[in-house]
């Protein structure tokens, strides 16, 4: 079972702005084949780090507004947000490796 939240625009506020913690921002979408390879390493992180760490994911298409706000061009897409900072941002698939190292540059451990 996974520690990631599914949102919409409409909980962005509440779930990720204002957020107690770090929160890492997945966006994906149904049509996108490397976003099926990377979901599993999403769901890893969102179990493993959730001490320090909070992990959504959003669907690109029925979210435009966020998807806009955050420059989002492609999928899969990844933004580590604490309040209104963007702390780091990628685009494109990731191993679990990859995404873990960027993680440990940016959080405490």
């Amino acid at each position: 079972m996974s520690n990631a939240i599914q949102i919409a625009d409409k909980e962005f506020e509440t779930e990720v702005v204002k957020a107690d913690r770090p929160v890492l921002i997945y966006f994906w979408a149904s049509w996108c084949g490397p976003c099926r390879l990377m979901s599993p390493a999403i769901d890893w992180v969102a179990e493993n780090y959730s001490d320090r760490l909070k992990v959504v994911k959003m669907e690109v298409d029925p979210n435009p507004a966020t998807v806009k706000l955050y420059k989002v061009e492609g999928v899969p897409a990844l933004r580590l947000i604490h309040g209104t900072e963007v702390i780091a941002a990628s685009e494109g698939a990731l191993s679990k490796q990859k995404i873990t190292d960027m993680l440990d540059t940016y959080l405490q451990q």
